[in-house]
């Protein structure tokens, strides 16, 4: 039997300087309040603008699109199980009254939650098409374009 002897990793971890731990404040350091200047209100960390993801309105587009998109097909499946299970509880006489010759109510609206699900599912594919993938196609052209202008700059 031989054995490996080569590292299991082949490069050395690269290793960053720590930062000094900077301990919490809880109180900023007393300022004397100088009465020429009125007081600043702290001002917002800088945040980056991170390229290529198109307009802002298109992302909150697609999120509008996704959310109502998630709604409607959970509304559908869990509005009939809800609905079920309400009449199962409060109107147990409707739920054993009987639809054909020894098929109960409950029973049938039992069944049919599994066409019902799959009415969602087929819901949330039709609503992806129709509302999501659109934006989404829209927004990925624009961010391969970006990425190609960028290209072509350097």
């Amino acid at each position: 039997m031989s054995y490996d002897t080569s590292p299991s990793y082949p490069f050395p971890p690269h290793h960053q300087p720590q930062q000094p731990y900077q301990p919490y404040q809880s109180h900023p350091p007393h300022q004397p309040q100088h009465h020429s200047h009125p007081p600043q209100p702290p001002q917002p960390p800088h945040r980056p603008r991170h390229a290529a993801a198109g307009p802002p309105g298109d992302l909150r587009e697609l999120r509008t699109a996704y959310r109502w998109q998630r709604r409607v097909a959970t509304l559908t499946a869990l509005g009939y199980f809800t609905l079920f299970l309400v009449l199962s509880a409060t109107a147990p006489s409707l739920m054993t009254g009987e639809v054909a010759d020894g098929l109960p109510l409950g029973l049938l609206l039992g069944l049919l939650q599994v066409p019902i699900t799959c009415a969602a599912i087929a819901l949330y594919e039709y609503t992806a098409r129709r509302r999501v993938d659109p934006v989404a196609e829209r927004i990925r052209k624009q961010a391969e374009l970006d990425t190609r202008r960028a290209e072509a700059r350097r």
